[in-house]
């Protein structure tokens, strides 16, 4: 059996731990693709100096080698390649899409990867190319569907690939996607893409992922067929991709061309080789051009092979700094189709924001225009609209500054406008902030060029616009048209305090957590909130780092008795009562139910089947996630109850 577990994640992007009954591997990861006829780097090689855990061959190939195919029957694959990682089998159906049918069936491939030792074998689907049209295309998908069938039944101890096809029709790559995570299927490759990256239609790929993503079960590796170039591994790890393969690394080596990050590029037109990696090292571009055929083309192998790896950890640390977003925007710009691609991934906002993180832990960069489709702009201008409760009927616009937070290079002009009874707003790359929510991510943790573009102006007039629209503000005036002559009393702490609730929990939460006499102990260093006490019960803490709130056990449990469920809870079983309770984490194979509307890194509920509130923390997945995944973390406890029932 395998498993699946998410360790770390950036939105879609994830870090995981996958196992398997022949190893390991973290994820995201690429498994070079190994022609057994030719080794160009031999799969020792691979494993050992590489570092790669995993690889993929073909059985078609072997199969239909007499030499090969007795050996491998003999010996077992992993023995015959000399390979002690995973090795993953491609069935023939890009050898159908390459040069027509097949002579095998679908079982007999089947019971070929079986009986040779592969770890993860592949059904013979049915490459559904770019240009079918939509009725051939369903018919292909539905022959696939019966095919995985006819594989989950005879994989025996085998991990099998489960490919979503579709060509370019989103609702058949969805239905497939959908189809498949209901059956008994170890890992989800995204099929039928090459010609797609061959012909630079990146903004149909980002389809293609994106609707099969949707339908699929979050709890299995997504390998995205036939993506293994360095340009585009960021950007394919944040739709939610997890293993990719390159047959290229080779490929291009036979065809003296050089993998970079930012594209590829033929020996003869290099003008110098600028290069570091190991097989490089020492070597110049003259005595590159002069080497023997074989020594060049093993060279250039393993230089593609050094630069995939180098990307991929290099993607791995982005994820894990929370940053993907940002390299994705800048790898994209390698190439005018890539940037198709990223804008087109606009139009998946609302999925993904759902798995976007509530906050991060670094600032966020505006890399260009591209920037404001990430979520957290959605996210942000929604909890504006909805969860904003003016203080005043009158606003006092400020440019930016470019000072953060605001009210802190704007204390003294801030403090004019309420006394005159307007509520300070401040204009910005992010539209109208108001001043008690400057503090909050991203609004204070991010950087913006100073020199704004027109993209930036234009959003940023529009959502102010709106925003005054929407609250029909009874005036609305600058610094400079307005007269001193105030002296209304107002609490800057207190309106934060509220403003920040609403924001995070809702108004009809706020309302129930700060009532009657409200406290706020505030920091002797930074004088800014670091708890609220509400008749005399401490029911909320102010992180720092993001301006937003910790529930305690009192917040969480006025929150529960004035906001029906599921709002901002997780269930758990009753097996997991007792450990909750003292403040351990609560797990997935645990959770019986979640309230849809969580985000990772949410501040959340955790509840008993009776809603009887057995601790606070913050969940690591969404709803889905935690329903599907068999083991990790769903929320990370911080304060237990302490009742044992």
């Amino acid at each position: 059996m395998a498993s699946f577990e998410l360790l770390k994640r950036d939105g879609l992007a994830r870090i995981c731990r996958f196992e398997t009954p022949s190893g390991s591997i973290e994820t995201p990861a690429l498994l070079p693709v190994v022609n057994p006829k030719i080794n160009t780097v031999p799969p020792r090689e691979l494993h050992d100096e590489f570092g790669f855990g995993a690889l993929i061959t073909n059985s078609y190939i072997i199969k239909n080698t007499p030499e090969l195919k007795d050996r491998a029957q003999a010996e077992g694959l992993h023995k015959m390649l000399d390979f002690d990682g995973i090795i993953m089998t491609d069935s023939g159906t890009f050898q159908s899409h390459m040069y027509g049918e097949v002579d095998l069936t679908n079982s007999e491939i089947m019971e070929f990867q079986k009986s040779i030792g592969t770890d993860i074998g592949t059904v013979l689907d049915i490459f559904t190319e770019p240009e079918w049209s939509k009725e051939k295309t369903r018919w292909a998908t539905d022959e696939t569907l019966k095919r995985t069938e006819e594989a989950c039944a005879m994989k025996g101890e085998m991990l099998l690939n489960g490919v979503v096809q579709g060509s370019v029709y989103t609702d058949l790559r969805t239905y497939c996607a959908e189809k498949m995570s209901k059956m008994d299927i170890d890992v989800h490759p995204i099929g039928g893409v090459v010609p797609l990256m061959e012909q630079y239609r990146y903004s149909d790929l980002v389809d293609v992922v994106m609707s099969s993503k949707m339908g699929l079960n979050p709890a299995r590796p997504v390998h995205l067929f036939g993506a293994g170039h360095p340009m585009v591994l960021a950007f394919a790890a944040l739709m939610g991709c997890d293993l990719f393969d390159s047959a290229s690394y080779a490929k291009f080596a036979r065809d003296d061309r050089l993998m970079f990050v930012d594209g590829t590029f033929r020996l003869q037109e290099m003008q110098s080789l600028d290069c570091d990696c190991p097989a490089c090292r020492g070597i110049t571009l003259e005595a590159l051009k002069k080497m023997k055929n074989r020594d060049r083309e093993s060279l250039i192998a393993r230089h593609n092979l050094h630069q995939i790896k180098e990307e991929l950890e290099i993607v791995k640390r982005y994820i894990r700094e929370g940053r993907l977003w940002e390299l994705a925007e800048m790898r994209c710009r390698a190439h005018p189709a890539m940037l198709d691609g990223l804008r087109r991934l606009a139009e998946y906002r609302r999925f993904m924001e759902m798995h976007d993180p509530i906050s991060r832990d670094g600032a966020l960069f505006y890399t260009g225009p591209e920037t404001y489709n990430r979520p957290v702009f959605q996210r942000y201008e929604s909890r504006l609209m909805t969860r904003y409760v003016p203080p005043s009927g009158k606003v006092m616009l400020f440019s930016d500054n470019g000072g953060k937070p605001y009210s802190r290079s704007y204390a003294d002009e801030f403090d004019m406008a309420r006394r005159n009874g307007y509520a300070p707003v401040v204009v910005t790359p992010f539209g109208p902030v108001p001043a008690e929510l400057d503090e909050l991510y991203p609004l204070s943790q991010s950087l913006f060029p100073s020199i704004t573009d027109s993209d930036t102006d234009r959003r940023s007039m529009g959502l102010t616009m709106e925003f005054l629209q929407r609250y029909d503000f009874e005036d609305t005036v600058k610094l400079e048209n307005v007269e001193d002559r105030g002296s209304l009393e107002y609490d800057a702490d207190m309106l934060r305090a509220l403003a920040v609730s609403r924001y995070q929990f809702g108004i009809i939460a706020t309302e129930a957590l700060f009532r009657g006499k409200v406290e706020l102990v505030k920091s002797k260093n930074t004088n800014k909130i670091r708890n609220v006490i509400s008749d005399g019960e401490h029911i909320l803490s102010m992180r720092a780092g993001d301006g937003m709130y910790t529930l305690k056990a009192e917040g969480a449990a006025r929150i529960a008795a004035a906001v029906p469920a599921p709002y901002i809870r997780v269930v758990v079983n009753d097996d997991s009562v007792p450990y909750v309770t003292q403040g351990r984490n609560a797990f997935c194979q645990f959770v019986i139910d979640c309230d849809p509307g969580i985000r990772p890194m949410e501040e959340v509920i955790v509840t008993d089947r009776n809603d009887r509130v057995l601790a606070t923390g913050r969940a690591m997945m969404t709803r889905k996630e935690m329903e599907s995944f068999g083991r990790g973390v769903a929320v990370k406890v911080r304060n237990g109850t302490s009742d044992e029932p």
